[in-house]
């Protein structure tokens, strides 16, 4: 009698970014479950882009199968929330950055987030997705390229709706290809 193999995968995924790019979203178009998530009421500038903001983490799984779950953990946005940033990424494979184009800076923004999670991006592997580009079409994406250049940082870069399932899938596939060039997308 021959045992089957029962174990179950487990990997872990983190979504970050400024306040209001979609990581909340992207966890809840994604999830196989209902999220949890850690909104409160804005209380200080972040007020003027949403009412509630994530204070401690969004979680959210993606079930493949019976044996393979992808855990999906959303970032506070805040960089008072920042302590959350070590906690979320320990054993993460990789880190999905959303970032607003609609924002006064996005090229500060992405500066910032790179520089914040450099650490961990140097360990695990990095997708960038630009959301709000059909609100502010300028910076372009070869900007966002350009900058990453600069940085260099080498990361696929995409214009995302975090609503649509297909686009936050194509993140999470570019993610788990770069990590493994042989997973069939």
């Amino acid at each position: 009698m021959s045992k089957t193999n029962t174990a179950i995968t487990n990997k872990k995924i983190i979504f970050t970014g400024p306040v209001g790019a979609g990581k909340t979203t992207a966890i809840q178009t994604m999830s196989d479950i209902p999220i949890v998530s850690t909104n409160e009421e804005a209380s200080d500038m972040t007020k003027d882009r949403k009412p509630q903001t994530t204070v401690a983490m969004d979680y959210g799984r993606i079930n493949i199968g019976s044996k393979e779950k992808i855990h999906l953990y959303g970032t506070p946005g805040q960089e008072r929330f920042s302590f959350m940033w070590d906690i979320l990424t320990k054993g993460a494979l990789g880190l999905i950055l959303l970032l607003d184009n609609s924002r006064d800076n996005p090229q500060q923004d992405l500066k910032f987030y790179l520089h914040s999670f450099s650490k961990f991006i140097q360990q695990g592997d990095l997708v960038i997705g630009i959301t709000r580009m059909d609100e502010q079409k300028t910076p372009s994406i070869d900007d966002y390229r350009q900058w990453l250049s600069e940085f260099s940082v080498s990361a696929p870069v995409f214009t995302v709706d975090a609503r649509e399932r297909q686009d936050v899938s194509s993140l999470i596939q570019a993610l788990l290809y770069s990590l493994d060039p042989g997973i069939a997308a």
